[in-house]
């Protein structure tokens, strides 16, 4: 003879509640601990576009950026805020 057990839609809920802070615990801690920076040759191919445009991005200040040494960094963020920004366009 086998055992049933009762599963109620609160458990459910319950479940997925649990579920779902399980999954995003691990994203969250990631992006707000760690600071991808990205170099102007990783920005030009996420956003398909030339150097020169890159450049008329940072002159806009579209898109903020650091420069150490000679070479420009884009925090991935910033990036990705460009790219929703302009869907659609």
């Amino acid at each position: 003879m086998t055992q049933f057990d009762l599963v109620t839609k609160q458990d459910l809920e319950q479940f997925k509640v649990d579920l779902l802070k399980e999954i995003l615990s691990p994203l969250k801690s990631n992006s707000q601990d760690s600071r991808q920076w990205l170099r102007s040759r990783d920005v030009r191919k996420m956003l398909r576009i030339s150097p020169a445009t890159l450049q008329n991005l940072r002159v806009s200040q579209s898109l903020p950026f650091t420069k150490v040494g000679g070479i420009f960094f884009y925090r991935e963020i910033d990036v990705i805020k460009v790219l929703e920004k302009n869907m659609g366009q």
